[in-house]
């Protein structure tokens, strides 16, 4: 399993849900969700088991092992289970920010949305606020999922600004960290 230089702790879990340092072996399952769900996704094409290989072995395999990556990536289990994957990337240590972001299987997304994206927010909330000690961290999101709107706001996200974009538009939601001064 990878380890995370930057973390003194590896795993995060509530009840039978958890995150881990992202696992090599769910990378086809992420490269399927990830096809399934290009519509709000900011991938331009759909990714081959050649493109997924590369980015694990060139890029997340290498995560780990820096001081200040750019990216955290967690696979999301429940009882060892891969059923989505996340994180928080965009990272700068200087301003100590982070973007968050979650995907999860497409199959449950339809009845778990919500139950999981507040489980994972509260998850990567621990790490980037109580072990990395950052300031803030956000979403970035287009205008296509009303349910993660919904998860924001229960989970006392801000909306922070919008941003028109041709024919979308794009919601950041932001949330400080409560201990920082």
């Amino acid at each position: 399993m990878l380890e995370y230089k930057c973390l003194n702790k590896q795993e995060f879990q509530i009840d039978e849900y958890k995150i881990v340092p992202i696992r090599f072996e769910d990378r086809y399952n992420i490269m399927k969700w990830r096809n399934e769900q290009m519509y709000h996704l900011r991938q331009s094409k759909i990714l081959t088991i050649e493109d997924q290989d590369f980015y694990f072995e060139n890029i997340v395999k290498k995560l780990p092992e820096q001081e200040n990556p750019n990216q955290i990536l967690f696979s999301f289990l429940e009882h060892n289970i891969c059923i989505g994957y996340g994180g928080l990337v965009h990272l700068n240590w200087e301003k100590k920010t982070g973007e968050i972001s979650f995907l999860i299987s497409t199959e449950l997304e339809r009845n778990f949305f919500e139950k999981f994206w507040l489980l994972f927010l509260q998850m990567i909330e621990l790490v980037a606020f109580k072990i990395l000690k950052f300031n803030k961290i956000y979403t970035y999101a287009y205008d296509l999922r009303p349910k993660l709107y919904i998860c924001l706001e229960k989970a006392n996200y801000e909306l922070e600004r919008i941003i028109e974009e041709s024919n979308n538009r794009i919601l950041i939601h932001t949330k400080y960290n409560p201990c920082a001064k």
